[in-house]
């Protein structure tokens, strides 16, 4: 698994880009608001349809210009292949291809190239709200199993017109009748999200427990557990059972969500708590530990979509080094002896030995 050739034209501030990348470790160096991160997004939006850093794919086209365009070479599933998109100002749908073919969605692309990313953010995920937490979950398993993409996709959507409906329901009383129809299809998209989820935890929180173990020396024993909706206590129910579970869910809180005009029931408020040695780590755990635990689940994200490819993902690593200490950049910098790798920093340091250098300064790469 490699991407060898990436071209950019219009994207973010490239005007137009042409790198090439060796099968290794890959260092992105450059001082801030250069483009290093933008082409990580790149790759990243090549391997999951979407953007790390904004929802809205306007923002992905350079200033002033109609369109972006975005094409990799690569070597995957044994194989050479071709990823192209195609994005446009305005209301146009952006174009996505797979070997010249144009796909329907990005369910097409996916698993094509897949890719871990790890942002300084990420450090902080454990001791933030719910929000980052569902993203970390969502942005593997969405490249893990297309159809769950597909899921999630319908249900943000029924989600964002329910929540439109609740907004305005007083001033047109009539959008009301609308509402049992919502609720219907959102316990059925809703329980498929709910049952990948826990599923995906649940191999998530046993693989990131191995590295933490490594990582910690035995000291310590990272747990991940699955929070949904409250009448839910068994998210590996079958799915018939989970859209019962959430359409009874969705009528204990009717009055509720009319009063205050927002979508209160559904997996678009679930959460997952980490605790070492049974401690909460948003409450309890120093910085160290949460970075470390952190690093845990990165790793073992990793691992997961390795095991279910057969290929080393691509990791991306956005100048995240710079954010730890010695000795977890070393932990980090020992599981980089496989796969492709890329990391943005700002100065090489002891990282120059690693592999390629590529200087990256106002959008151009040299």
């Amino acid at each position: 698994m490699r991407i060898d050739r990436l071209s950019l034209r219009n994207f973010r501030n490239y005007t137009e880009a042409e790198v090439c990348f060796v099968p290794g470790v890959n260092l992105l160096v450059g001082g801030n608001a250069n483009g290093k991160t933008n082409l990580l997004e790149a790759i990243g939006y090549l391997s999951t349809g979407r953007a790390f850093r904004t929802r809205k794919e306007q923002e992905l086209i350079r200033f002033g210009t109609e369109f972006a365009e975005l094409s990799a070479e690569l070597f995957s599933q044994e194989r050479a292949q071709t990823l192209r998109a195609v994005l446009f100002s305005g209301r146009r749908p952006r174009q996505l291809f797979l070997n010249g073919v144009k796909q329907k969605t990005a369910a097409g692309i996916v698993g094509v190239l897949p890719s871990v990313l790890f942002c300084p953010e990420d450090l902080l995920v454990l001791k933030k709200g719910a929000q980052p937490r569902r993203k970390l979950l969502d942005n593997v398993i969405c490249q893990l199993r297309p159809n769950y993409d597909a899921a999630l996709t319908e249900y943000q959507r029924l989600l964002e017109q329910k929540s439109a409906v609740l907004r305005d329901w007083r001033d047109s009383p009539s959008l009301r009748e609308v509402l049992p129809e919502y609720n219907l299809r959102m316990a059925q998209v809703g329980a498929l999200v709910i049952s990948y989820r826990a599923r995906y935890l649940k191999a998530l929180s046993a693989c990131a427990a191995e590295f933490h173990r490594e990582f910690s020396g035995g000291a310590e024993e990272l747990t991940l557990n699955y929070h949904t909706v409250s009448n839910i206590d068994d998210p590996f129910a079958p799915v018939e059972r989970l859209r019962e579970l959430l359409a009874e869910h969705q009528a204990s809180h009717e009055r509720a969500e009319l009063e205050s005009c927002q979508c209160l029931s559904g997996p678009h408020k679930d959460d997952f708590e980490a605790r070492l040695n049974g401690l909460s780590i948003a409450q309890f755990a120093s910085q160290g530990q949460t970075r470390t635990a952190t690093i845990s689940i990165k790793l073992a994200e990793r691992e997961l979509l390795k095991r279910d490819s057969g290929e080393e993902p691509i990791l991306l690593l956005d100048d995240v080094l710079s954010e730890l200490d010695m000795g977890r950049q070393d932990f980090v910098l020992n599981q980089l002896k496989n796969g492709q790798v890329f990391i943005t920093c700002c100065e090489t340091d002891r990282l120059t030995s690693l592999g390629q250098v590529l200087r990256i300064a106002n959008g151009s790469v040299k």
